[in-house]
């Protein structure tokens, strides 16, 4: 029988394709409330499909099960899943033919999230909705356009399709990683620019229905000397001035661009403290033990709920002979 838990804030990963006793004491620990997939668990679809059961029946209701899968360089499942392109091909597509792209991205963002779902998984983190400045190399060909319109729109039918499947939409990396250049993976990126100059970053989230957002590990000095995702002022921004409702997530609090906030029970802490509603750590599993045996922050159920929200509805169509589903296959293999 599955244990009965809410959700707690912390997710975390696994080291295999398969879960460890170790694992399985993490994953029901009442401080965990999902699980992120990496490549490294991923060995084919059959695979696939006997891990995210095992994660879902270890508790009620069930883990978020949570991928990075945009398309591109970020696909972290391959072999028997439809190859994805960077969402930068989407938009050079516009410039030829804006209707097209736009079908083309309601058909990839409905095969990304069929597939996904077909073998367990919950939720990807996408769209990138940040904007192609030509500055980032760690964003590059991940952002649709350099125009926020263009983004806007291209990411909408994305989101479209990836609703029309039955997973949310989470959007990042707010308020937009496109003019810092330093990749936050192994740095601290800053964008020095003014308020009203990031103010065009941030149209794709103010204007698309995002169920998540994910923020970015960017300080913005000209609003607040902390990174979005540590600030209570860039938070307090999306939930206040821009009526976000839904689920921020942390990006990954072991990555370098969080060093700032100092050791990982204190980046917790302060992405918990500034309205992060779940804390990725990942990458870290002796960091994950610390903070489970160090951090006490009171039950949120609030929180918890939000998290709940992002579960799909159980049912998966069979994808066979789906129109939906061979349209992105087929919108894919033209931008590959």
């Amino acid at each position: 029988m599955p244990m009965n838990l809410p959700h707690g804030p912390l997710m975390i990963d696994v080291a295999g394709t398969g879960l460890t006793d170790a694992d399985r004491q993490r994953l029901c620990h009442p401080l965990v409330g999902g699980l992120i997939l990496f490549a490294r668990n991923y060995a084919s679809p059959e695979q696939l499909s006997r891990l995210t059961a095992e994660i879902h029946a270890l508790r009620s209701p069930p883990l978020l099960i949570a991928i990075d899968h945009e398309g591109g360089r970020v696909q972290r499942c391959r072999d028997g899943f439809t190859r994805l392109p960077a969402m930068r091909r989407l938009g050079e597509l516009w410039e030829r033919d804006p209707q097209l792209a736009q079908a083309s991205a309601r058909d990839i963002g409905y095969v990304l999230a069929r597939e996904l779902r077909l073998h367990g998984v919950d939720l990807s983190f996408t769209p990138v909705l940040d904007l192609d400045r030509g500055r980032s190399g760690v964003i590059g060909d991940r952002a649709f356009h350099r125009d926020p319109r263009v983004v806007v729109l291209l990411a909408g039918q994305l989101i479209d399709g990836l609703h029309a499947a039955g997973m949310r939409a989470c959007g990042k990396h707010f308020p937009g990683h496109g003019w810092a250049e330093a990749d936050s993976h192994v740095a601290i990126p800053v964008d020095d620019r003014l308020p009203a100059e990031i103010e065009e970053d941030m149209r794709p989230f103010r204007e698309l229905p995002l169920d998540a957002v994910m923020p970015a590990h960017v300080i913005y000095p000209r609003v607040d000397s902390r990174p979005a995702g540590f600030s209570p002022v860039w938070l307090a921004k999306l939930r206040g001035e821009m009526g976000f409702a839904g689920v921020i997530f942390s990006d990954d609090l072991s990555m370098e661009g969080a060093s700032v906030a100092g050791g990982i029970v204190d980046r917790v802490a302060a992405a918990w403290n500034a309205g992060c509603d779940m804390l990725l750590v990942c990458n870290a599993p002796g960091k994950v033990d610390e903070v489970l045996a160090g951090w006490r922050p009171d039950f949120d159920a609030r929180r918890s709920a939000h998290v709940a929200r992002l579960l799909p509805v159980p049912e998966v169509p069979d994808m066979k002979n789906d129109p939906r589903h061979l349209a992105g296959i087929e919108a894919a293999a033209r931008l590959a």
